[in-house]
């Protein structure tokens, strides 16, 4: 004999779906979770790498503000040849670039006081296709140089004299000197900074 149990009126079976709709939540949760945290990380690490390239950039900078303070304060006068020393260099052949060998040769290297210290690089180009006098004829030089623009900053040309009676000669050019400057990080980054000084000779 069968016997049937009563289902109370009102009262629905239950099916289970509860269950499977709380793992794939707790699942999107997971995963949400483990890209929030990659992002965090990579957050981290690309303000890291920013922070670590401005102060690589700023060694550059100390090596390319050093190496002006020696060119422009300097006797113009010993700049017409070669000054190891200084990582100086009285010419600079056109065909030269920074990632050849030879444009570093005479470069002259210091130590900044970061924690750990940066080794700073630099050599200094007066751009001229041989060393000597800027104005030699024999050989003839050929340097870059500017006319000084008397309107901007005086109303009497750089060089000019101002005797009355003194012959107009014209305003004395200024030569181009090219400073370069490299660092090497010690996590291995590097920095190249450039600059262009015009000085007359």
């Amino acid at each position: 004999m069968t016997h049937h149990r009563a289902t109370p009126a009102g009262v629905r079976r239950q099916s289970g779906i509860a269950l499977p709709v709380m793992l794939i939540m707790l699942a999107v949760m997971l995963i949400s979770s483990i890209y929030l945290l990659k992002s965090s990380t990579s957050t981290t690490l690309t303000t890291s790498n920013l922070a670590y390239d401005s102060a690589l950039g700023k060694a550059a900078d100390l090596g390319v503000y050093k190496a002006f303070q020696w060119v422009s304060t300097v006797d113009k006068s010993t700049l017409i040849n070669d000054i190891a020393a200084a990582g100086y260099k009285a010419s600079m052949a056109p065909e030269l670039s920074v990632n050849d060998p030879a444009f570093w040769t005479g470069s002259t290297t210091f130590t900044d006081n970061a924690s750990p210290p940066n080794q700073i690089e630099y050599v200094i180009h007066r751009m001229c296709m041989f060393s000597g006098l800027y104005n030699s004829l024999s050989p003839a030089n050929n340097c870059m140089k500017s006319m000084p623009k008397p309107t901007v900053a005086s109303s009497t040309p750089l060089g000019a004299d101002l005797a009355s009676d003194a012959p107009d000669l014209g305003p004395e050019p200024q030569l181009h000197y090219l400073i370069t400057a490299r660092i090497f990080g010690p996590r291995g980054g590097n920095v190249m900074n450039q600059a262009v000084v015009l000085i007359n000779p």
